[in-house]
């Protein structure tokens, strides 16, 4: 049985708009460079043939991977459910780390979409494990890779 994997809608569309650039934009392209390496003869030293196949053995391999991952996918939309303090996928939790006072903010999103830049975590993370279920006021202790560390939760949007 194949178990779906949670997605915002954000993350499906940026597969979706990744997959379009892929078959529309940067296949064809692919095609053609392989057309013209095609056209200067001997195949076996034709180092220009022989990236263009390279690159088209890459492409499509990502296409198959993204494909496969919306077909996986549980796409929640956070802005649905009914409002709460309580921390679930895709919600964004304000947080104070309890020994510096240093708020964060960040969005529990799936393993793909995650990027710490952006405020996005993944829900595997152990920061996401530990506040998933807990609500707006909870102090959790997250151990993390420089030790235990303890966080109040201060705010859950649905954004």
């Amino acid at each position: 049985m194949i178990t779906k994997v949670p997605m915002t809608i954000a993350g499906a569309a940026k597969l979706r708009a990744e997959l379009h650039e892929l078959k529309t934009m940067a296949r064809p392209r692919i095609i053609a460079a392989i057309a013209e390496a095609r056209a200067h003869g001997d195949l076996k030293e034709n180092a220009e043939y022989h990236a263009a196949r390279e690159q088209q053995s890459f492409t499509e391999g990502r296409i198959a991977e993204i494909e496969s991952k919306l077909a996986h996918a549980q796409i929640i939309d956070v802005t649905t459910l009914p409002l709460s303090d309580k921390v679930v996928f895709g919600s964004t939790v304000a947080l104070v780390e309890e020994e510096s006072d240093e708020e964060k903010r960040y969005q529990i999103v799936g393993d793909d979409e995650a990027d710490i830049k952006s405020g996005k975590i993944s829900i595997s993370s152990p920061l996401a494990r530990a506040l998933i279920g807990k609500y707006a006021g909870d102090v959790v202790d997250v151990h993390t890779p420089g030790g235990l560390k303890t966080y109040e939760i201060v705010d859950v949007q649905y954004l």
